[in-house]
């Protein structure tokens, strides 16, 4: 049975397409996630007419949480000021806003079943 694991920045694509590319690049999270980057078109009574991308991870069985925790760690040390990035999993939604190591594995164990 395979699970999701939603990835969003408010107003910060370029970070969002950054972090998406970074995640496909890690074998230990590609072996076990089809990742892709989608766009949830705006409703037709909306006026903005942009798209809200989020980054979708459909995680089998064998996905380690912990991977993709050392995978923003490393993700998030590239970048001068990256935004702070929502993962939401299985009705959990944490905001990820710092590379601190005890603030990654606080929001691991938050995302572990």
């Amino acid at each position: 049975m395979s699970k999701v694991i939603r990835v969003s920045a408010d107003h910060a694509e370029d970070e969002l397409v950054s972090f998406c590319q970074w995640l496909q690049d890690e074998p230990d999270i590609r072996r076990h996630a089809v990742i892709s980057l989608e766009s949830s078109a705006v409703g037709e009574g909306d006026m903005g007419g942009g798209a809200l991308d989020v980054v979708k991870l459909v995680i089998d069985t064998s996905f380690q949480i912990l991977n993709f925790g050392l995978a923003y760690a490393a993700w998030r040390a590239t970048r001068s000021q990256p935004a702070p990035l929502t993962v939401e999993r299985g009705g959990v939604r944490i905001t990820l806003d710092s590379g601190d190591p005890e603030a990654v594995a606080r929001v691991v164990r938050a995302l572990e079943e």
